[in-house]
């Protein structure tokens, strides 16, 4: 598939244009025109661009990019060795944030329902990023158990270990704040990447249980199950590459 054909057809699919992000959705490096095999990765870090080499693809397709909004804009250092490989490989990058977020089909959120079972899911909060529905009553400590599964990444309680958990809120990634929010709308506990200090002490407080199950653990469902979609669209090769992260 032409490089332009592809891009137009994810924009089409992923709609970049309702969100107003903190990096360049969509095509951030042009390489080649054809592209036959892609490989897909959380982060565009040295080590995935060093196994797409090897791998030769023509497109690396990520969930977290380059060129964000506030970072030095000099091309040095580690951005200049990340870019140089890219480019001496002739390989594109492009790269879906919040509209990977977001997705109702292939998103972090959506695809975290999907595996959990999650029935009667809803969107709220700022945005729409918070999302809630309902599961099989089950313990904290036997969901932070499922959770570890799930995601391959030793989930973390903050809170009541012995809660019984019915209705669920989650948001992937960075997403400490929208606790206040799943309290609000009544949930039994909250799942997100990451915690911040502050996050403890509300969980404590108001019996909310938050679950920490990893930034980038709870990021790799959205950008393998796009990688998915894109073979099953136009048999394009894709081979998910994970350079893993604790945090």
């Amino acid at each position: 598939m032409q490089l332009e054909a592809l891009l137009s057809n994810l924009d089409q699919f992923l709609q970049p244009h309702l969100f107003k992000d903190y990096a360049p959705n969509g095509l951030q490096v042009q390489g080649k025109r054809e592209v036959k095999r892609i490989v897909t990765a959380v982060s565009a870090t040295q080590a995935v661009i060093d196994r797409a080499v090897q791998l030769r693809a023509d497109a690396l397709l990520v969930h977290h990019g380059w060129f964000w909004r506030g970072e030095n804009p000099r091309i040095i250092q580690t951005k200049y060795r990340r870019l140089k490989a890219l480019m001496m490989a002739d390989m594109s990058l492009i790269a879906y944030h919040l509209p990977l977020d977001a997705h109702p089909v292939v998103g972090n959120n959506a695809q975290l329902a999907l595996k959990l079972g999650v029935q009667d899911v809803k969107q709220s909060g700022d945005g729409n990023f918070l999302w809630s529905g309902k599961i099989s009553p089950i313990s904290a400590e036997n969901l932070a158990a499922h959770l570890t599964v799930l995601l391959h990444r030793p989930a973390q309680i903050l809170g009541d270990s012995s809660k019984r958990i019915e209705k669920l809120a989650w948001c992937s990634g960075a997403a400490a704040d929208f606790l206040d929010e799943a309290i609000a709308i009544g949930a039994d506990a909250y799942i997100s990447g990451e915690a911040a200090e502050r996050t403890t002490h509300l969980a404590r407080e108001s019996g909310v249980p938050f679950f920490v199950c990893g930034h980038h653990a709870t990021e790799r469902l959205g950008i393998q199950a796009l990688g998915e979609w894109i073979e099953k669209q136009w048999a394009i090769e894709c081979v998910f590459v994970d350079d893993d992260n604790p945090i």
